[in-house]
């Protein structure tokens, strides 16, 4: 699974594959916390983040949505997904 982004400690992750399932989404890593989250939705649908930690990745992903999701695109056909600039 492709790392996609990191910023502050966060690792952002998405699965390669045509068998990767719908709707598009990410998959999340804090510590020893995990999270999964909708592209289209920006929010956390799976899992749990600290709440400071949950809000910087929708904040990310708001920011970023367009890319995430020709990054799923990507991924679906089992191509490896683009890196997105991390949040500063």
């Amino acid at each position: 699974m492709p790392t996609i982004s990191i910023f502050y400690g966060i690792i952002i992750r998405m699965y390669c594959g045509k068998a990767e399932h719908n709707p598009p989404h990410v998959h999340v890593y804090y510590q020893k916390a995990r999270a999964v989250m909708d592209i289209r939705k920006c929010e956390i649908t799976g899992g749990k983040l600290p709440r400071r930690q949950a809000r910087l990745v929708v904040a990310w992903a708001e920011l970023h949505r367009d890319e995430l999701l020709a990054d799923w695109r990507l991924a679906i056909n089992g191509e490896h997904p683009a890196q997105i600039e991390p949040l500063k």
